[in-house]
């Protein structure tokens, strides 16, 4: 989190001085306010998503409920999103503010003991506060972005150096990608063993990782980029930045060390 605040202050050095890092800041900081804020709202709305009560869907329901009392949180809210392709995801500031939905297709694809590996995985973000720090560095990511290009199709300043912006608005963003790309795969693989461990058994949810990844490479779900690190596998976007720079570790290796773990259970 630390780089990415650094860059995007750097880019703004780089390209305005010390005027330039000022704006960086205030730009940086707002972004880190509205994703601190407003970024479960957002990712609900742009899923659709709709709040259940324990009558619409007491299985689920009574499941997120035990997880949660066995790993010590808070009751979430959940939902359900109408969309087709099946995955999951967790949102919200904080244990006291989170929600874990679930999208109708993966209600329908997974049996109990796969779908219990899902929630697990979803309150072990939630437990870990991975949801904001994924947030935060997506949005970071995107605000270093917008700032190169806005400097290099903004800016008029006949002192400036054209070959300097051109390489920030390129590398800048490839940097920025690269820090949360690194902070979203690092989540993703603790979040799982930590699954594993609230349920005591890693079989489901590798079962599920491996039914998700099948599935969601083939049915499309059109989300923001900045959005695709909350889920449990890596949706079909339609989006190159999205399979150029992946916000998941590959799923065979997720697997790998589910089933090494379950040799030691």
């Amino acid at each position: 989190m630390g780089s990415l605040m650094g860059l995007c202050l750097g880019v703004g050095y780089l390209l305005g001085g010390r005027i330039g890092i000022f704006y960086a800041f205030i730009v940086g900081g707002m972004m880190n306010l509205i994703a601190f804020f407003f970024s479960d709202k957002i990712a609900l709305a742009t899923m659709r998503a709709t709040e259940i009560s324990p009558d619409d869907d007491p299985a689920l329901w009574q499941m997120v409920e035990r997880l949660a009392q066995r790993a010590g949180l808070p009751m979430p809210r959940v939902y359900i999103s109408p969309a087709a392709a099946p995955n999951a995801f967790a949102t919200g500031r904080g244990p006291r503010h989170s929600a874990v939905c679930v999208t109708a297709g993966l209600r329908q694809m997974l049996n109990s003991e796969e779908l219990e590996g899902v929630i697990a995985h979803e309150l072990s973000h939630v437990k870990n506060r991975d949801i904001l720090i994924s947030t935060i560095a997506a949005i970071m990511a995107g605000a270093i972005s917008s700032l190169t290009y806005l400097a290099m199709w903004g800016r008029d300043d006949r002192r400036s150096n054209p070959l300097i912006a051109l390489l920030l608005m390129i590398l800048a963003p490839i940097a920025a990608a690269l820090i949360q790309l690194a902070i979203s795969r690092s989540r993703e693989f603790e979040a799982d063993r930590s699954a594993a461990e609230l349920v005591g058994n890693p079989r489901g949810l590798a079962r599920s990782l491996q039914k998700l990844e099948s599935a969601n490479r083939r049915i499309p779900m059109p989300v923001p980029d900045a959005q695709s690190s909350l889920f449990i596998v890596q949706p079909l976007t339609g989006s190159n930045v999205a399979r150029l720079f992946s916000t998941h570790p590959p799923t065979e290796e997720r697997v790998a060390r589910l089933m090494a773990m379950e040799r030691r259970y």
